[in-house]
């Protein structure tokens, strides 16, 4: 199962990379994002169930991912991306942190899997932007403190399941309409 996961990892990275392959487009099948969100949930589950979870020593800095739809949906896509892109630096480095400092095995592998989900992520929405110039991370999203392991995982299914999720579908409302005229692609799948 893991090999069959790495694979589609690989062809998704191979996709966002193709010049000819816009990496938008991926946002157009639904069922990718149900997936991301279950695997999501996945990890979380098997953290929990890992035999023992230290407290960190280091604490890790965690971002506040709640929102408010309504607010979000006032939000340009541009500015929705940036703040995405904040909080997945955020976690990205908070699940880095949280490897230097785990030895047990079975919290060490789901960091690391979590890790990789979240910078590929961080990677792709790097290749969906309206302005001139690279991201910067510069940005100083709200975020607390964390020593628990499993705040990690919580916050990253928060994240996937609220802001990324939106985003991504207010995306597929304009680049899969795009994608759908005057090409032999076919239509989105409805949501």
């Amino acid at each position: 199962m893991e090999l069959n996961r790495l694979l589609l990892l690989t062809s998704f990275l191979l996709h966002v990379k193709e010049d000819r392959a816009n990496p938008a487009r991926l946002v157009c099948d639904n069922r990718l994002m149900q997936k991301y969100i279950g695997e999501t949930k996945d990890m979380e589950k098997r953290v929990g169930q890992c035999q023992t979870l230290p407290t960190l020593s280091c604490p890790v800095m965690l971002p506040l991912v709640d929102f408010s739809l309504q607010q979000w949906k006032s939000k340009s896509n541009e500015t929705k991306r940036r703040e995405i892109l904040c909080d997945l630096s955020l976690l990205v480095g908070a699940a880095a942190g949280a490897q230097g400092q785990v030895t047990e095995e079975c919290a060490a592998r789901q960091l690391s899997q979590l890790y990789r989900h979240a910078n590929s992520f961080f990677l792709l929405l790097q290749t969906f932007s309206w302005e001139a110039g690279h991201w910067e991370s510069s940005c100083s999203p709200h975020s607390m403190e964390q020593t628990h392991i499993t705040s990690i995982f919580l916050t990253y299914r928060q994240l996937v399941q609220g802001k990324l999720r939106f985003f991504f579908h207010d995306m597929a409302k304009v680049l899969c309409k795009q994608g759908q005229e005057g090409s032999r692609d076919p239509p989105c799948r409805a949501r």
